[in-house]
């Protein structure tokens, strides 16, 4: 499985503290060895995100990501529920 960042991601992702920064790579790592991971909270999302899927990086940021096909995993967006959500 291959990931890769969108833009949005990148410039997003530079605007998280530290720890928020850190939480993501751990969460990544497990999402990578299995997506399933019920710490994960991986589900799909609908409405306007339609397509998109989300993962729990804790208990308020949320990483966005859609797969390109079934080798590519693209993160488009992360930030807090509020943030992404409001």
């Amino acid at each position: 499985m291959e990931v890769e960042y969108h833009p949005n991601f990148k410039k997003q992702y530079k605007k998280l503290s530290k720890k928020f920064q850190r939480q993501f790579i751990e969460k990544l790592k497990l999402f990578l060895v299995d997506p399933a991971s019920p710490q994960l909270r991986n589900h799909p999302l609908k409405g306007r995100y339609g397509g998109y899927w989300s993962i729990n990086v804790n208990g308020d940021v949320r990483a966005l990501y859609f797969l390109q096909d079934e080798s590519i995993i693209i993160f488009a967006l992360i930030g807090t529920h509020s943030e992404l959500y409001g």
